[in-house]
């Protein structure tokens, strides 16, 4: 009877490890989007530093996830840090590229110096012309924005690379600052992403 009991308990146990093992990694879900914990990144391990939804009046427009190699809820320090980065972008509604281009694009205006817009202006016009390649962005399309060093800006829509990189740090600082600068497109937002609201 005790090696009975002995041998269901190491069933038991092996069932229970094996669950652990196959259980994936943590996910936050945003809005009904489920984002990883950690995403890997040139060979780097990156952690979500915070998560929020983009309301354009009531309506959800994308959830947005930001991933970095350490957490931090300060923007400097997240400009400073070395290593990969990325913004991920899931579309809660349709929005043609036209728009989400502007978007961009005010955002750019809005979050950056006179001096920094001028000095970024051929790459961020190279940016734009990226949302030239697609006509638009469907609900569950999934837009990534990485920063990898020594390479530049890369973006991807479900996976595809779009346009060319783009080199300059500065400019994925400008990027970052349209949601987490001090003037975003939305405060609530960049509180959720600088980890300050969970």
């Amino acid at each position: 009877m005790h090696s009975m009991v002995s041998r269901y308990c190491r069933f038991l146990a092996a069932l229970s490890l094996g669950a652990a093992l196959s259980t994936p990694a943590w996910a936050l879900d945003v809005g009904g989007i489920k984002l990883d914990e950690t995403v890997q990144l040139a060979s780097q391990e990156l952690k979500l530093n915070g998560a929020g939804v983009r309301y354009k009046f009531v309506f959800k427009v994308y959830a947005i996830g930001l991933y970095l190699p350490e957490k931090k809820n300060q923007l400097d320090a997240v400009l400073a840090l070395p290593g990969p980065r990325r913004l991920e972008i899931v579309m809660l509604r349709d929005v043609s590229s036209e728009d989400l281009g502007k978007s961009f694009m005010e955002g750019l205006n809005r979050s950056s110096e006179p001096a920094d817009r001028t000095r970024l202006l051929s790459q961020t016009m190279q940016f734009g012309s990226m949302f030239a390649m697609v006509p638009s962005l469907h609900t569950g399309d999934i837009l990534t924005v990485d920063w990898l060093p020594g390479e530049g800006t890369l973006c991807k829509l479900n996976g595809k690379q779009l346009g060319e990189r783009v080199p300059d740090l500065a400019f994925y600082n400008a990027l970052l600052k349209i949601w987490i600068g001090a003037h975003p497109a939305d405060t609530q937002l960049r509180a959720h992403l600088l980890g300050e609201v969970t």
